[in-house]
């Protein structure tokens, strides 16, 4: 009676080397996406920021116009000119259209 051999499959060190090579690429593309994914979050994180510093910005900057418009306003100006001594002259303004 003849044993039958059992035939091993065995790999060249070509499928070897494809296989090891397909293992290193799928890893390496889940280090890759992960390490992209934390990077996006930061830049966010940092977007929101300056989009909050820029928003406290545009509020000072609105506060100091209000401010501003107060300070130069004609009554203002008239309790100024009458603390001074001085007085206000229309004759003297001159209107330039252009």
């Amino acid at each position: 009676m003849k044993k039958k051999k059992k035939k091993v499959a065995k790999f060249t060190k070509g499928e070897k080397l494809l296989y090891a090579l397909a293992i290193i690429c799928l890893c390496s593309t889940f280090v890759l996406k992960i390490f992209v994914s934390a990077s996006t979050s930061d830049l966010k994180i940092q977007i929101e920021k300056v989009n909050a510093k820029i928003e406290k910005q545009k509020s000072t900057n609105e506060s100091l116009t209000m401010q501003v418009n107060e300070l130069t306003s004609y009554e203002n100006m008239d309790s100024i000119l009458k603390e001074m001594g001085l007085a206000y002259n229309n004759e003297n303004i001159i209107i330039i259209n252009k």
